[in-house]
């Protein structure tokens, strides 16, 4: 009797076992719905158009008229430079000059006398061939000093900074007293930015998502300083020059954005998603099922053994009911992603159920006690 007892008490826990055991799925039906497909990238925003301001010669700065987010004109006298080194030339070109013009007119004198002595052989045709080389060159020399004089004066202006465009100051790089040196290269005094009402992100997206950025996508972004605003923008250009660091390759991507309240400032890094593809009322599925692999113990039906092509993959339709759940598995070619959700556009319908994960048991099977001996 007491063997009875036993394997009848056996038999229950290996059937409590084998219910615990069992596969349990989780699933989602395939539904409809919008989905976007977006890249999502970072930047930093700038002026459309910035203009650097330097000064093409050396001198220390006598005046400045603008500082940070000064809004300025194009001509406006930004900056000064000390004259008195420049005008000092300007005066010493103009001495040379009027030295020079002197001696063309002491030369065209004795030209007109040597010529005028030639008819009673005072002269020589030498002397009156010599005449004329002599005028030619004070004439020359002339030029030459015209010339001396202009650069001085050039160099005189050049100790007026005016702005180049109209804008606004975003960047002062010297103060007065500041000694600057032209030498190889203009040094910056300022920095404008022509128009910060339209404004520019470069961006650097990922080799792997580039493709589906073109111009005229639509973007929106977020910046730190104002993290529940969204702004919008649009993809004006997709530089082909790529661009790696750390083996990571990406390319440059330009969008412009209206800023008419001026909120954006430069230099404000942005968190961009590119609309690269909308689709409306799409059948969908979520990633989950994509990404799914059944258990080695479930029934499966269909071609599992199927090679797949280029936007194929597969997923585990559910079937039957209660505890006798099948799966069955269905090749189905895929769209756009919202990297949640894929669009099907073909091999499922929207009845089907999918499954997404696998778990155990059910609670009150996992929780019911092994009966006791």
């Amino acid at each position: 009797m007491k063997t009875h007892i036993y394997i009848l008490l056996s038999l229950t826990v290996l059937s409590a076992c084998q219910r615990s055991s069992e596969a349990r799925f989780e699933t989602a039906p395939v539904s409809r719905g919008n989905l976007r497909a977006i890249v999502t990238a970072s930047g930093t925003l700038g002026a459309v158009v910035s203009v650097d301001v330097g000064c093409q010669v050396s001198g220390r700065i006598m005046q400045l008229n603008a500082d940070f987010n000064t809004v300025v004109k194009r001509g406006d006298l930004i900056a000064e430079l000390d004259t008195s080194i420049y005008s000092s030339k300007v005066k010493a070109a103009e001495g040379e000059l009027a030295s020079a013009r002197a001696n063309v007119t002491l030369k065209k004198q004795n030209l007109a006398r040597k010529k005028s002595l030639l008819p009673v052989r005072a002269s020589t045709e030498l002397d009156v061939e010599q005449a004329v080389a002599e005028l030619a060159q004070a004439e020359a020399t002339v030029i030459i000093k015209e010339e001396t004089l202009d650069q001085a004066k050039t160099d005189l202006s050049f100790c007026r900074i005016t702005a180049p465009v109209d804008g606004i100051v975003v960047s002062r790089k010297v103060d007065v007293g500041q000694t600057v040196v032209a030498a190889m290269s203009s040094p910056v005094l300022f920095t404008i930015a022509q128009d910060i009402k339209k404004m520019r992100i470069t961006a650097r997206v990922s080799e792997a998502d580039i493709g589906g950025v073109k111009k005229g996508n639509k973007v929106n972004f977020t910046v730190d300083a104002f993290p529940d605003d969204v702004f919008n923008g649009e993809v004006v250009q997709v530089r082909i020059a790529p661009m790696t660091a750390e083996n990571v390759v990406t390319y440059e991507t330009l969008i412009d954005v209206n800023n008419p309240e001026q909120r954006l400032f430069p230099g404000m890094t942005a968190d961009i998603s590119i609309l690269t593809a909308e689709r409306n009322d799409a059948l969908k599925v979520p990633n989950t099922a994509l990404r799914f692999t059944p258990p080695e113990s479930s029934y499966i039906t269909g071609p599992i053994d199927a090679k797949l092509q280029r936007k194929q993959q597969l997923v585990y339709v559910l079937e039957g009911s209660g505890k006798e759940h099948t799966l069955r598995a269905v090749i189905v070619t895929t769209g756009i992603t919202d990297n949640t959700e894929t669009e099907i556009l073909d091999g499922l319908d929207a009845s089907a159920v999918v499954a997404t994960a696998t778990r155990g048991g059910t609670k009150e099977d996992s929780d019911e006690p092994p009966p006791s001996l």
